[in-house]
């Protein structure tokens, strides 16, 4: 929401063309989506172009939904003229991003209090929502919603800014030398936080120091700067571009404004405090990591500056926790599936919940469990927007925790249900109720309702695999940046998405408009049918007695013989129906398919069953990832070339013609054909030179240390007394074994896992469910995390360490491995 304007105001802060404008109502929101616009009336639509759609082309659907503002480009016009209505402003300019970024400028000078501009390689997120969490124990806080620090994230928290805010915190996050001028023009800080200087993006600038002159450019024009004197290269910088009385030092030494000295302890740190006027203080938390204990110090710099009291600090500091920024998918009792989204409760988060709970699969309903959101001053404002994203989001049932939640929405139309606290809830007959249901559970952190989502989630096994959705997206673009326009993509998710749980990973993939999805066997393809996926699915391995499975699932078969061809000819013939059909055609691998020797009768086979639908003709290369087979894989691609002008000059259509897998795709971009089938190269594994270092791993397979041993030289370990320790140390056993799909190949020291950042090798012969691993010289502890395929682990060199390739890895993890879907 801004400030209400005219829409006279409104055409010169975008500095925007106009003829004429027939609505004469203020403007008081901001839409860059069609799908949430809840009030059309007042409402200003701008047309944004991104990555997965352009916002031109949903002006019609805005309209109907009451809007009436709409900034669009000017290169745009000459395209969409018959989608503008004569009743509406149109607000022509030469870049619609640029324009919403005016506005945001505008709006962020209406603001009153202090601004606090948070930037950084690391742990800006977590710095500015600890500051959040600990100013609004005192102040009214606006902030920034999950990690809206881009271009279009920065103006989107702005708007978040209303008037009865007394202090807003927001960060800003680039990649590039030149994004930080607008975003400073945007957020323009009263104080500003730098929270260190790291490695993130350092491919895109000259060097280091570009990169921090870059970042520290958005406190231009800030009255303090808030940084950690312990590291040289910031101190000196900031130092050296800034006047003394606008620097604002902390260090873990005397010698800065602020000395912030860390004790660590077994399972907690204190933290001694020694102001500018001597005044000295001793904080208490339950953080013992770096990182934690560095992002807390900038928090509390920050928070007495802007006037909270020790006491009050040391209060909020009690309730903080560690933060796991994105929302979490897990599976729940009952066939229900839950959305963990516990860490806080604010409005925009919440809508930024709802409208990821849009997007999941169906399920019997949707419900939402949430709590008072706390040290409000404005709560019918607050519960009157709740009430609306409720009617938006068309949620079935509210369950509201607190007597705020109770007293503001006892008559909302949604069935709801309230509870006094979280015991209250956890002790009703109501928590056992759910059934097949989708559940959003949302709350402020003192409600602890992380125990909610422990009693409702399925209990299977505490080794997990995170599924990092953003890192699936991120790979997915990567790929179709490099295609023509025009060519589709057909991703594999056969044998459960390369491990990963098809269901989930095909639903996120239809949200980003794949073309179509290939599976191994029908039953797949049918289980993604029942939950709710609508996307072409071809199958690629068929016998016989899958025919009436395929029909009734609207599934597209590969045929590659002509028996094959005959039996589902004969079976479309018979039933009246027209089956869509794929044909394999081997040009080399002599796997499945057509050959040059069979080409002829499929030929006659097609002609004479026109009940089969060809949608596309395909092959499959040998060798795309090994240049030393270049030759044979071109050779490959000629005979194709040749096969599919054949059957299309009889056919009188042209189906789709596709030959290039995950490297094929960038080894061979003169060769798309109509699609490409991207695979491996998804789930961020890459097989190839080329893709090396540019893909970012999509699952992250954990588990826990259930029990520390320290053993002397010449111990033996484990079963037949395999393992020996090669000197005095101590070993942990891991709560994983080949039974979860961890392959016993990897015993006496031939796998390792990281604990702690570090290696530790497994030491023994893997049992069914547990391993050992040397932990000698690796600080840990039990129950701390291990991460057996992830971040710090090579899962190509994992893979030829026992002769195999990632795909086995991947693939072999288990059904009793609980997956968990993460989106940032």
């Amino acid at each position: 929401m801004i400030t209400s304007i005219s829409p006279e105001k409104l055409a010169a802060i975008v500095s925007a063309n106009v003829h004429k404008l027939p609505d004469s109502n203020p403007v008081s929101q901001v839409s860059i989506d069609s799908r949430k616009i809840f009030l059309g009336a007042g409402t200003v639509f701008f047309a944004l172009q991104g990555n997965q759609a352009n916002g031109h082309t949903f002006l019609k659907a805005c309209h109907h939904k009451g809007v009436r503002n709409f900034v669009i480009s000017k290169e745009a016009l000459g395209q969409i003229e018959n989608a503008l209505h004569t009743d509406s402003n149109i607000y022509l300019v030469d870049n619609p991003l640029h324009a919403l970024q005016s506005l945001a400028t505008w709006h962020r000078a209406q603001f009153k209090g202090p601004v606090v501009g948070i930037t950084g390689s690391n742990g800006k997120t977590i710095v500015k929502e600890w500051l959040g969490q600990l100013l609004s124990n005192r102040f009214e806080t606006a902030k920034s919603p999950k990690s809206f620090n881009s271009q279009v994230g920065v103006p989107l928290s702005i708007f978040s800014m209303a008037a009865y805010h007394q202090v807003a915190v927001l960060e800003a996050g680039i990649s590039q030398p030149g994004e930080m001028q607008r975003l400073e023009e945007m957020i323009r800080p009263d104080i500003g936080i730098l929270t260190n200087i790291g490695t993130a993006h350092g491919q895109n600038f000259s060097s280091k120091g570009q990169k921090l002159a870059e970042k520290l450019s958005l406190f231009a024009q800030s009255k303090l700067l808030i940084y950690r004197k312990d590291n040289p290269t910031v101190a000196g910088t900031v130092e050296r571009l800034f006047p003394k009385e606008k620097c604002v030092s902390w260090s873990d030494e005397a010698g800065a404004d602020y000395t912030l000295r860390v004790k660590k302890q077994a399972f907690s740190s204190r933290i001694f405090l020694v102001k500018p006027d001597s005044c000295m203080y001793t904080f208490s938390t339950r953080f013992t990591d770096d990182a934690s204990l560095e992002n807390l110090r900038h928090a509390i710099v920050a928070a007495s500056i802007l006037g909270l009291g020790l006491p009050s600090i040391q209060e909020g500091i009690q309730q903080l926790s560690a933060i796991d920024m994105r929302l979490a998918i897990k599976s729940g009792r009952r066939q229900c599936t839950l959305i963990d989204d516990t860490y806080n409760n604010d409005l925009a988060g919440l809508e930024i919940a709802l409208d990821f709970m849009e997007t999941q699969r169906k399920k019997r309903q949707r419900v939402l469990v949430l709590s008072d959101f706390p040290q409000i001053k404005h709560p019918e404002e607050v519960y009157l927007r709740v009430n609306q994203l409720l009617n938006h989001y068309q949620i079935d049932q509210l369950i509201g925790i607190g007597h705020d939640i109770a007293a503001h929405l006892q008559s909302i139309p949604t069935t709801a249900t309230f509870f006094a606290d979280t015991e209250a809830f956890l002790a009703s007959p109501e928590i056992n109720t759910f059934s097949d249901d989708l559940i959003l559970i949302k709350g402020a952190r003192t409600y602890g309702f992380e125990r909610i989502v422990q009693a409702l989630e399925e209990q299977i096994h505490g080794t997990v695999l995170e599924i990092n959705l953003n890192a699936l997206s991120q790979n997915y673009y990567f790929y179709k940046r490099r295609l023509p326009p025009a060519t589709k993509l057909m991703a594999m998710v056969k044998a459960a998405a390369y491990g990963g749980g098809a269901t989930e990973i095909a639903n996120h993939l239809q949200k980003l408009q794949v073309d179509y999805l290939s599976v191994a066997y029908s039953d797949e393809g049918a289980e993604l049918r029942e939950k709710g996926i609508t996307l072409p699915i071809m199958v690629l391995n068929v016998a016989s007695e899958n025919a009436q499975q395929i029909v009734r699932h609207g599934l597209e078969p590969v045929l590659y013989s002509p028996r094959i061809l005959k039996f589902f000819g004969e079976y479309a013939k018979n039933e009246g129906v027209e089956i869509a059909i794929h044909l394999d055609m081997d040009s080399g691998m002599r796997r499945l398919g057509f050959d040059g020797d069979s080409i002829q009768e499929l030929i006659a086979l097609l002609t004479s069953y026109p009940e089969l639908r060809v949608q596309s003709i395909f092959t499959h290369l040998t060798s795309t990832d090994n240049p030393e087979h270049d030759d044979y894989s071109l050779a490959q691609l000629e005979k194709f070339r040749g096969y599919c002008t054949r059957i299309i000059q009889t056919l009188g259509y042209k189906p789709l013609t596709h030959a290039l897998n995950t490297a094929g795709i960038l080894r061979f971009p003169a060769h798309t054909f109509d699609m490409v089938r991207l695979g491996i190269g998804l789930y961020g594994v890459g097989i190839d030179e080329l893709s090396k270092g540019k893909l970012q791993q999509v699952g992250t397979l954990k588990t826990t240390i259930s029990q520390i041993k320290h053993l002397k030289k010449g111990e033996h370990i484990g079963y037949n007394r395999m393992g020996v320790m090669p000197a005095d140390g101590c070993i942990g056993t891991i709560g994983l074994g080949y039974a979860d799909g961890y392959d016993r190949r990897f015993s006496n020291g031939v796998g390792y896992v990281i604990v702690n950042g570090k290696r530790a090798p497994v030491i023994g012969n893997i049992c069914m469910d547990m391993t050992m691993v040397d932990l000698t010289g690796i600080e840990a502890q039990e129950g701390d995390v291990v991460t057996v395929y992830g971040e710090g682990i090579d899962l190509l060199d994992l893979s030829e360490r026992v002769g195999t390739i990632p795909y086995e890895l991947l693939t072999r993890i288990s059904r009793r491995v609980k997956r968990v879907y993460f989106l940032d």
